[in-house]
Formats: structure tokens, C-alpha cells, sequence
């Protein structure tokens, strides 16, 4: 696999995923990925964004109507 940025090589490993969205914040520090060696840039396969889907919407169902802290 090679990376859409540089052409480089990409290796499995992890990477963090961080979003704001309607008044919070999600971090998440290890997700497994395709990384590019040469420019870190991180492409997540299918399976691990249904899963960042997931906890979004999850998210977003527990702060519906809450007003944004800050």
C-alpha cells in the first residue's frame, strides 16, 4: 500500500484520531491504522471508522440538547 500524500510506504501500526464536533471533544490515542513511513500520514481501514462512527453517534446522543461547556 502507498500513501496518496507521497508515494511512500505504508506500515500497520497506530495512530491517534481527535475531532471537535457540537461542543466536544474525542481523543483517541491508538487506533489501529495503515501509516506512512515517510510522512505519518494515517489511513484507518473500514472496520476502525465504523467503530470512530460509532462512538460519534454515540456521543452525540448523550450531548443532544446540553449546551457546549467553555
Amino acid at each position: 500500500m502507498t500513501c496518496a500524500n507521497c508515494a511512500s510506504r505504508m506500515t500497520k501500526a497506530v495512530a491517534p484520531f481527535h475531532v471537535d464536533r457540537k461542543g466536544y471533544h474525542l481523543s483517541l490515542d491508538a487506533v489501529p491504522a495503515w501509516v506512512c513511513s515517510q510522512c505519518g500520514e494515517p489511513y484507518f481501514e473500514e472496520r476502525e471508522v465504523r467503530m470512530i462512527q460509532r462512538l460519534l453517534s454515540q456521543m452525540d446522543k448523550q450531548t443532544a440538547g446540553r449546551a457546549p461547556v467553555g
